[in-house]
């Protein structure tokens, strides 16, 4: 049996991802109260021979709306199954407050959390307090800030579905440091302090896609160094996070924009670990963020 918790703060994406994972054949069930956890897999467990629990997929929504001692309890209950011989991921999703804040008055939909003497903000981070202990233990965590509802899909179908191939699944990404450093960057590296295309003006339209940005900054050798020691650092302990079972692990590169420095060197760094890890994913993030 594979086991998937969904989990985040209100308007962070979690139905999308529930319906994705519906979509390519998980049995999902949202706002499970997580003290029914062990019930249900029990439940499962005792199938037919003709529809075996380890062929089983299930994908279960537990945020805010449950109970709070059942969120309190919800690490406890996930490990005990994981103890037990489950395959269980644990997913949170998560967005910029401001961003959930756009997201509610758009729909105009209202917080679970919020009353008459609670605004939204305020049981935004009120529902932060509560979840912590799950995004705490959560094997992958999402920011959707900038991502559009189909690039949301995209995720979730290539770093939770696609998660076949053994081994840990690395993303590099890119970012800009003036939009903010993304919530689900396990590693970060600046490369601020490299010589920066975006001043030459033939190169301030490109990216660090185009080979005339790439030249320019395989022309400095702070580029090379820059390069060099990062991927020492890696080569070193990246290893020892698969050793300790971890399913994902999220490279982030920053530059200052986060269009032509970083977007380079995550290039470099996923062909280079290409050939030691085999689920390497690419995500420039201010990029996807432009073209949506």
């Amino acid at each position: 049996m594979r086991l998937v918790i969904i989990s985040g703060r209100s308007g962070s994406g979690k139905s999308s991802a529930l319906q994705l994972l519906e979509d390519v054949g998980f049995n999902c069930i949202d706002n499970l109260p997580a003290s029914l956890l062990p019930e249900l897999v029990r439940r499962v467990s005792e199938q037919t021979p003709q529809e075996p629990s380890e062929n089983t997929q299930l994908a279960l929504g537990i945020d805010a709306r449950n109970l709070w001692q059942d969120v309190r309890h919800a690490p406890q209950v996930i490990n005990n199954l994981r103890d037990s011989g489950i395959e269980c991921d644990v997913v949170y999703l998560d967005a910029r407050s401001p961003v959930l804040v756009q997201r509610f008055s758009e729909t105009r939909r209202k917080h679970p959390l919020s009353d008459s003497r609670t605004h939204l903000l305020e049981a935004l981070n009120r529902e932060k307090e509560v979840l912590a202990p799950l995004a705490a233990m959560a094997d992958l965590v999402i920011d959707t800030s900038s991502l559009s509802l189909h690039q949301l899909r995209d995720q979730i179908k290539t770093r939770v579905v696609g998660k076949d191939s053994p081994g840990m699944a690395v993303l590099f990404q890119s970012f800009g440091f003036k939009h903010g450093v993304p919530v689900d960057a396990d590693l970060v590296f600046d490369l601020r302090c490299l010589p920066n295309p975006y001043w030459v003006a033939e190169l301030r339209e490109k990216t660090g896609l185009d080979p005339e940005v790439a030249d320019f900054l395989r022309s400095h050798q702070e580029t090379e160094d820059m390069q060099r020691d990062i991927t020492a650092f890696l080569e070193r302990w990246l290893p020892s996070y698969q050793q300790s079972n971890r399913s994902y692990t999220s490279v982030s590169i920053g530059c200052t924009g986060g269009r032509h420095r970083s977007v380079y060197m995550v290039e470099q760094l996923a062909k280079h670990f290409a050939d030691t890890f085999e689920n390497i994913q690419v995500r420039h993030r201010e990029q996807q963020k432009k073209r949506s």
